[in-house]
C-alpha cells in the first residue's frame, strides 16, 4: 500500500456513521456482531482457563483437569492444544501465541520418542509413561495428532512450524508401515488411522506435490474399495473413531478423478455402492444417522443420533461434485432442511462436545448449501454450548474442551464472513453479511480505543493447500467472503466516498477507532457479483 492510499484510508476511517438504510443488511450485520463477540469471548476464556492448569515445569496441557496429569498425542495434542493455537492466531493474541509456540517446541523436545513420533509424557516422573515402545499406541497417537490437531492449524494458517511438524509425523508413520495387506504395507490394522491418513495425506499431496502421499492414499483406497471392501465389514461406524474412512476415501477419489482415470473408473462403482447403502439403510426420514450400522441391513436405532452426520455427508458432496450425482447433493440438502428438528438431540454423553461436533459438521455443509432453518439451529445449539462454560473458562474439564473452542471460532468467522480483526479484543463487536448482489456489509463497534487491521479472508484452499476445488472436508475453516490479492474492490466507509482498493489491501486493512465508535464498511468486488462463499 502506498502513502497516498494510507492517507486516503485514514481520512475514510475518521468519518462517523451518518445513518443506515432502514431494515437493511446493516441490522443483520449488527446482530451478527453480538454473536461473534460472544464466540470470541468463549474461546479466549477457554484458552486462559486451560493455561491455568498447564504443567508448571513444561507448560504442556494435561489430559484432564482432575487427575490425568500427563500429555499424550491422541488427546491433548489432537483435541486441545491445536485450538489453543488457533484461538491465539485467529484472535491475534500475543500472549496466547507465545504460549502456543512454547508448547510446540516443548512437545517436540520432550515427547518425541523415535523418528519424530511422540509418546505419552508423564508430568510426575518427567519421562514417558511406558518404559517399552508400544507401536500401536505411538502410531495411533501420531495419526490423531496429524488429522485432528495439525491439519486444522494448517488449513487456517498455511505454512508454519505446525505444518512442518505434521509432515514430520506423516513420514515417521509411514516409515513404520509394517502391516501386510493385499494392497501393500500399511501402518497398523486400524480403520480409524487409515481414514485419518487418507484425509491428511490427500491434502498434503496437493499442498506439496510429493507423489509418495498420493501413492499411500491409493494404497489405502485400494484396500477398502478393491480388497477388504468396506461393505463387507461387520459394521460401518458413522461417527468419529471410524467414520473418517468415508471422507478419506472421497478425498483419495478426487485425486484419482484428476490424475488417474483408470483408478477413478475402478473406484467409482464400489464407492457409490457404499454411499447408496448408507442412504438406503442408515438414515432416518430426516437424513440423520445412527452411530453405526450393519452394511446391507436396516439400521438398528438405539435412540442415539450420530454427532458425526455432517462429517459423513462431506463424502456425499465431494463425490457429487466429482461425478455429478444429484441424489447425493439432494440427500445433504434434505438433512440440512430437517436438522432443526433435533435441537434437543442427545448427541453423545458429554453435551458440549456433542454440540461442538454436530455444529462443526453442519457449518461445513451450510457453507455449500445454505439453509436458513439450519443456520438458526446452529446458532441456538451454540448458545446452549456457551451456557456450559464455567466462570474460569473451563467447559467440561477434559481435552474435548478444545473442540468447543474450535466450533466457537468457526461460528465467529461465519458471523464475520471470515474477517478477523487483529487484535480481536473482547470489546470488539464485528459482524458482516452478504447482500443479494454479493456486496459485503460490515458493522464494527469498539468499546475502547482500538488501532489494528481487518484481515479479510482469501481462498485458502487454493493459496495454502493448492486444492483443485474447495471440496467439503473435516478440520477446515469454511471460506465465506474471500478476496483475491490482485482483485479490485469498491470500498465505502460510513458515508464517505467510494474508493477502489486491491484485495491485498483488504488482507490487512488499517483502522483506528475511538472509544465507543461504530463504523460501517461495504465492499463489492469490481466486475463481479461474488467474492466467494455464501452468506446466510
Amino acid at each position: 500500500m502506498n502513502a497516498r492510499t494510507l492517507i486516503s484510508l485514514a481520512a475514510l476511517v475518521a468519518l462517523m456513521a451518518q445513518g443506515a438504510e432502514p431494515g437493511s443488511y446493516w441490522d443483520q450485520a449488527k446482530s451478527n456482531s453480538v454473536v461473534s463477540a460472544k464466540a470470541v469471548a468463549f474461546s479466549r476464556a477457554y484458552a486462559s482457563g486451560w493455561l491455568a492448569y498447564a504443567d508448571p515445569a513444561t507448560g504442556l496441557l494435561p489430559r484432564t483437569i482432575d487427575g490425568a496429569d500427563y500429555w499424550n498425542a491422541q488427546d491433548c495434542a489432537a483435541d486441545n492444544f491445536p485450538f489453543l493455537v488457533l484461538t491465539a492466531h485467529i484472535l491475534d493474541d500475543y500472549y496466547l501465541k507465545q504460549a502456543a509456540t512454547h508448547m510446540l517446541n516443548t512437545e517436540r523436545r520432550l515427547t518425541t520418542r523415535v523418528d519424530g513420533l511422540p509418546d505419552t509424557y508423564d508430568f510426575a516422573t518427567r519421562d514417558f509413561r511406558e518404559k517399552d515402545l508400544n507401536w500401536d499406541a505411538i502410531l495411533f497417537g501420531a495419526s490423531e495428532y496429524v488429522k485432528d490437531g495439525l491439519m486444522p492449524i494448517t488449513e487456517w494458517m498455511g505454512p508454519s512450524p505446525w505444518e512442518d511438524r505434521m509432515l514430520e509425523l506423516l513420514h515417521g508413520i509411514w516409515k513404520h508401515a509394517s502391516t501386510e495387506t493385499p494392497a501393500g504395507l500399511v501402518p497398523l490394522k486400524n480403520l480409524e488411522v487409515h481414514g485419518e491418513l487418507l484425509q491428511s495425506m490427500s491434502r498434503m499431496y496437493w499442498r506439496t506435490g510429493d507423489e509418495r502421499f498420493r501413492d499411500w492414499c491409493f494404497r489405502l483406497a485400494d484396500l477398502y474399495l478393491l480388497h477388504d471392501y468396506l461393505l463387507d465389514h461387520a459394521r460401518i461406524r458413522l461417527r468419529d473413531h471410524g467414520c473418517e474412512v468415508l471422507s478419506g476415501l472421497s478425498e483419495a477419489y478426487l485425486i484419482a478423478a484428476r490424475e488417474d482415470p483408470e483408478r477413478h473408473r475402478r473406484y467409482r462403482a464400489p464407492l457409490h455402492a457404499i454411499l447408496d447403502d448408507i442412504l438406503e439403510h442408515a438414515v432416518n426420514e430426516d437424513g440423520m444417522m445412527p452411530n453405526n450400522y450393519r452394511p446391507r441391513r436396516a439400521a438398528e436405532w438405539d435412540g442415539e443420533i450420530s454427532d458425526g452426520w455432517g462429517y459423513v455427508y462431506n463424502a456425499f458432496l465431494t463425490v457429487a461434485e466429482i461425478d455429478d450425482v444429484p441424489r447425493y447433493r439432494d440427500a445433504v440438502r434434505h438433512a440440512l432442511r430437517r436438522v432443526h428438528r433435533y435441537l434437543d438431540a442427545q448427541w453423545e454423553g458429554r453435551p458440549a462436545d456433542g454440540y461442538a461436533d454436530t455444529v462443526e459438521g453442519a457449518l461445513n455443509l451450510l457453507n455449500r448449501i445454505p439453509v436458513d432453518s439450519a443456520f438458526d439451529w446452529a446458532e441456538t445449539t451454540m448458545r446452549r454450548l456457551w451456557s456450559l462454560q464455567r466462570p474460569d473458562g473451563i467447559i467440561e474439564g477434559w481435552y474435548g474442551d478444545g473442540n468447543s473452542a474450535r466450533t466457537s471460532l468457526m461460528v465467529a468467522l461465519w458471523k464475520t464472513q471470515g474477517i478477523a480483526p487483529a487484535p480481536w479484543r473482547n470489546d470488539l463487536q464485528l459482524g458482516a453479511v452478504r447482500g443479494d448482489d454479493g456486496t459485503l456489509h460490515l458493522h464494527l463497534h469498539s468499546g475502547g480505543a482500538w488501532t489494528g487491521v481487518l484481515r479479510f479472508d482469501h481462498p485458502r484452499h487454493q493459496n495454502w493447500l493448492r486444492l483443485p476445488s474447495d471440496y467439503p472436508r473435516i478440520n477446515q475453516f469454511p471460506e465465506w467472503f474471500t478476496v483475491q490479492d490482485e482483485g479490485h474492490y469498491t470500498l465505502r466507509l460510513d458515508e464517505g466516498p467510494a474508493q477502489t482498493v486491491s484485495g491485498g489491501t483488504l488482507r490487512s486493512f488499517p483502522l483506528k477507532l475511538k472509544p465507543g465508535q461504530t463504523v460501517r464498511l461495504s465492499v463489492a468486488r469490481n466486475g463481479s457479483k461474488s467474492a466467494g462463499g455464501v452468506s446466510p
